[in-house]
């Protein structure tokens, strides 16, 4: 069986993210949607609403399953048995720096990264992006799955 492990913080779940998932399961058989824990990281949404974001995004779908997870991602593959990273990427500057954590997870360990570039006309949307436009009070649907309403 051929896992991935698509690891983020989802705060939220954006349409970018859906699209790269979406894609990726044409790849794998099995794509595990990691959320990672940082007691560190101030979120907007709580461990929970972020994890029901995604649950209820891909609750039809058979090959994906949803989970928390705390240390490195690495570790977390191992434990699952994943063999691939599954990343998105939307520009120069995501990619150089995905490229060193890819570099660096498979010096620690034997897992694959896998990048696949955000479809045309979703490359500006970031979770980012979306907090501050639900702070501001703009109409953040159109940048997020339905599954996504606050």
């Amino acid at each position: 069986m051929k896992r991935a492990v698509f690891p983020g913080s989802f705060d939220p779940l954006t349409i970018g993210h859906y699209d790269i998932i979406c894609r990726g399961m044409t790849l794998f058989d099995e794509i595990i949607l990691a959320i990672g824990v940082n007691a560190n990281k101030k979120y907007m949404f709580n461990l929970e609403q972020r994890k029901q974001f995604l649950i209820d995004a891909f609750k039809d779908e058979p090959k994906i399953k949803v989970d928390t997870y705390k240390g490195l991602t690495v570790d977390y593959c191992i434990e699952k048995e994943a063999e691939f990273i599954l990343r998105g990427l939307r520009n120069p500057a995501d990619f150089e720096f995905e490229k060193a954590i890819a570099h660096t997870n498979r010096k620690l360990q034997k897992i694959e990264t896998v990048f696949l570039l955000t479809s045309s006309g979703k490359s500006y949307i970031s979770s980012s992006i979306v907090r501050d436009v639900i702070r501001n009070g703009g109409d953040y649907t159109v940048l997020v799955p339905d599954s996504v309403r606050v």
